[in-house]
């Protein structure tokens, strides 16, 4: 079945009014029961200024216009009609005898979307109202889907507002007041079984933490509501200080994580707190599929123009026909430690490097370790 076939059977022909305009009454009466016969709505008027008024009253779907018409013509009727907000998008097929090329160039300058020559058949006529009808159709189901796109939106707008605020915060509570206890008991105080329950309670509140906080920056993103802030950064004031936010999670865990200093400092022109939200996500990630008794370095190195800020693992790795889709599954994983993870870290990860100048990129080896890593831009100097 082709398109206008397809539109057609969706189309409810009495749901359509069609203004004739024509000072010649019997050929508005021939219009009138030539349309009327094919369910459609039909109001008349019988020159230029009447189709005027007709048009802003009844608010026809598409105006067929006579062109030969006193005092006022077709062509300067529909240049009215096109200048007013109310009836700028009603389509016009002018009704005309005239067919020479200057005309019809005229007419499609002043607005009309299609032209009947007169005398003309039944078959023509309904086909070519047929087919301003069908776009008339389609203009009005993008304008429903777009209102319905708008309140998906806004109720999508409202979620966010309730992950930022109604669970994000009392989740940054929760995660430390965990933290807190897990501190401060020992299992020879509350019992093995009370400090497994508490342990694992802090490291889920740590992981939704995370994820909410994922979640929350990675829609800003694609959105467009998170503005990237450069700035000329030195590495050292940055990555030894994330590093030492995740050493006490790597000790609960029995993981050396380590800081490897650099050679040579590097200052890179980038945003503060997207360098530190990827650095976060590559260490919380190696932390998860890292087993106890081995070692994850951060580490920061020179290629060219760009900085390369490294996290190695000597985990689990990536098998290799994973590793190409890595940043885009989002699919979920587990740690070493029952660690569940969504993946959209990853992908938020490589959306912020890209963001600022550079990309985000994994190296791994089923069974030995994965290095993740990211490239940002360095400073130009002046």
């Amino acid at each position: 079945m082709e398109l206008n076939e397809t539109f057609e059977s969706q189309i409810n022909r009495s749901d359509y009014k069609v203004l004739i305009v024509d000072d010649v009454v019997s050929n508005v009466l021939l219009l009138k029961i030539l349309l009327t016969n094919e369910k459609f709505q039909v109001c008349t008027a019988a020159n230029g200024r009447l189709c005027i008024e007709q048009a802003k009253k009844e608010k026809p779907d598409l105006i067929l216009l006579d062109v030969m018409m006193p005092e006022l013509n077709g062509f300067d009727t529909a240049v009215i009609l096109k200048k007013d907000p109310e009836t700028l998008d009603i389509p016009i097929i002018f009704l005309t005898a005239l067919n020479n090329p200057t005309d019809l160039v005229k007419g499609f300058k002043v607005g009309a979307n299609d032209f009947l020559t007169k005398p003309f058949n039944k078959e023509e006529l309904v086909m070519r109202v047929m087919h301003q009808i069908e776009l008339v159709h389609a203009k009005r189901v993008i304008q429903q889907q777009n209102e319905e796109l708008r309140r998906t939106i806004r109720n999508r707008d409202k979620m966010y507002s309730v992950i930022a605020h109604d669970l994000r915060s009392p989740m940054a509570s929760i995660r430390m007041v965990l933290n807190l206890a897990v501190n401060v008991v020992s299992p020879d105080v509350v019992g093995e079984e009370i400090f497994g329950l508490l342990d694992k309670a802090n490291r889920e509140s740590e992981e939704t933490h995370d994820l909410l906080d994922n979640l929350l920056k990675w829609t800003k993103s694609q959105t467009g509501r998170l503005n990237v802030v450069f700035q000329d950064l030195e590495l050292d004031d940055i990555v030894p200080g994330v590093v030492d936010i995740f050493r006490m999670i790597a000790e609960m865990k029995k993981i050396n994580l380590q800081y490897i200093p650099a050679e040579e400092k590097l200052c890179v022109h980038a945003d503060n707190d997207m360098i530190k939200t990827i650095i976060r996500n590559f260490i919380s990630n190696a932390i998860k599929f890292t087993p106890e008794g081995k070692g994850i370095d951060v580490f920061y190195k020179r290629e060219g123009d760009f900085a390369r800020i490294c996290v190695q693992d000597h985990g689990v790795g990536i098998a290799a026909d994973r590793i190409e889709s890595i940043f885009h599954k989002g699919e979920t994983t587990y740690g070493t430690g029952g660690e569940e993870g969504s993946g959209l870290g990853l992908q938020l990860c490589q959306d912020f490097a890209r963001k600022n100048g550079g990309d985000a990129y994994v190296e791994s080896v089923e069974g030995e370790g994965s290095t993740f890593s990211f490239t940002i831009p360095l400073k130009k100097e002046a």
